[in-house]
């Protein structure tokens, strides 16, 4: 069983949402349950079964489990994608979620979308999911307009130039559209148009999944300068624990819908609890020291 200890990360206060002061942790998940709605008894298995964790402000967790192992139902759940009017949306059955001092559970159409304007939310494939018809400015300048159609053309393109260059690429790559970019590249502009309202929140679901390996670690070296400049907080799903040094000093790691290690990524693998975790230590010794890389900064 985990500490209770390794729940949390350390405490950050004094983060603001919605006018009020969050003197907590950015995410805090109690005994949370997640499942898929189905009419089919064999497809409506719990994904998520009683988790619980912290991530304080200004904090990047990463979360590790192998395919079906409930990752991803948690990242949209904590990205505010879960109780909506869709079968790939997932079901809340238990527990609670909190996000920058809000409760998720059950919360109101409009409460969503008020704090939806502070998580960005990077989900899998997202560089193949840019509109086609608009240009890369206008793809990651499109949340601005959502939000206020009226905002300033000047400040938005602005806004987008700072972001095109803050994820290296040419601002040239503006005028261009999704298909004339490589995929690395697209997905570079998904986590431009991610951040463009400056969330709060970053829940980055697998960001270097499909991207050729030569490009994964630039993909990531991008996602932590940017928080190191901006403070956000993050949790960044990956299904290659060579990857999570690269990001964070702090795993969960997840196998069939639960939790089985959480803490320090070099303490939890050292004294492995659950025979997962064992198994995935054992499979760091077969990594190259290059593929075990320091967090940027």
């Amino acid at each position: 069983m985990t500490d209770a200890s390794a729940l949390t990360g350390p405490r950050v206060t004094g983060q603001t949402v919605t006018g009020q002061t969050v003197t907590g942790p950015a995410v805090s998940v109690r005994d949370l349950s997640l499942r898929y709605r189905s009419d089919n008894p064999q497809t409506r298995s719990i994904a998520v079964n009683g988790v619980s964790f912290d991530i304080a402000a200004g904090e990047i967790l990463a979360v590790v489990g192998e395919t079906g192992s409930g990752k991803s139902t948690l990242a949209k759940a904590i990205a505010l994608r879960a109780e909506l009017p869709d079968e790939t949306s997932p079901s809340v059955t238990g527990g609670s979620l909190t996000v920058l001092g809000t409760g998720v559970r059950g919360i109101s159409h409009r409460g969503r979308g008020r704090l939806g304007l502070y998580v960005g939310y990077l989900p899998q494939e997202a560089g193949d999911r840019l509109e086609p018809r608009l240009t890369v400015g206008e793809n990651v300048a499109e949340p601005i307009f959502s939000r206020d159609r009226h905002f300033d053309q000047d400040e938005a393109g602005q806004a987008v130039a700072t972001l095109i260059d803050a994820v290296r690429l040419p601002l040239g790559t503006m005028n261009k559209y999704p298909h004339e970019l490589s995929k690395g590249q697209r997905q570079r502009v998904a986590i431009a148009r991610a951040m463009i309202l400056q969330p709060r929140l970053l829940i980055a679901d697998d960001p270097t999944a499909g991207i050729d390996v030569t490009v994964r670690s630039a993909i990531l070296d991008i996602i932590v300068s940017m928080q190191l400049e901006h403070s956000f907080s993050a949790l960044i799903v990956t299904a290659d624990l060579g990857e999570v040094h690269r990001v964070s000093d702090r795993v969960a790691i997840m196998h069939r819908g639960i939790i089985v290690g959480i803490g320090d990524v070099d303490e939890v693998l050292a004294d492995p609890r659950h025979p997962y975790v064992a198994g995935l230590a054992r499979s760091l010794d077969h990594l190259k020291p290059s593929q075990l890389a320091d967090p940027v900064g």
